[in-house]
């Protein structure tokens, strides 16, 4: 079951959900859209090692755009600030975002309960094109949790991910043990 527009505005009424800036025009049947941030990031090395921190360079996008090319992996964020209480978040591609050959995720299109921060987008484009900071760039659509939640992800000690701030984050694999 996904939530609806009217539940979602009640659970922003109650605090189980929070949307920063929230612009009431964007709130779709099921879904809420939300708009690329002004930062992207790139990593700086090539040759990427899953047990090392990779480092990563920002960008940030001018007024005039970016143009975005294939075979290169680029790190983005949401321009908005988002925290889930109570439900779990997905945040999926826009089908205008998916016609213009844009991924705005690779594998990482849930959130857990207890996520606060903004959204880091996993982007590659399957042609060149040019993409604008506000622009619409994914809609989040959210599920209710069946049972209780023994521990919010806000709440964890090892939570790599949690309170995200408005610049993408690289890849936080090197604090696993393995």
């Amino acid at each position: 079951m996904i939530l609806s527009d009217k539940r979602i505005l009640q659970e922003i009424e109650k605090g189980n959900i929070k949307i920063l800036p929230f612009r009431r025009e964007n709130l779709g049947s099921n879904s809420y859209d939300v708009h690329l941030g002004k930062w992207l990031a790139v990593y700086n090395d090539a040759i990427l090692d899953a047990r090392k921190h990779n480092t990563i360079s920002y960008i940030e996008i001018p007024d005039e755009g970016i143009i975005l090319e294939p075979n290169r992996f680029y790190l983005g964020v949401t321009e908005e600030y988002t925290e889930t209480h109570a439900h779990v978040p997905f945040l999926e591609g826009k089908s205008s975002t998916g016609r213009l050959g844009i991924d705005i995720h690779a594998t990482a299109g849930k959130g857990d309960v207890g996520f606060c921060g903004h959204w880091t987008l996993e982007i590659s484009v399957k042609q060149p094109v040019r993409v604008y900071k506000g622009m619409p760039i994914g809609q989040l659509i959210y599920f209710p949790v069946d049972g209780d939640i023994e521990l919010k992800y806000n709440e964890k000690k090892n939570a790599k991910y949690s309170g995200q701030p408005d610049k993408p984050v690289e890849s936080m694999m090197w604090k696993n043990k393995f």
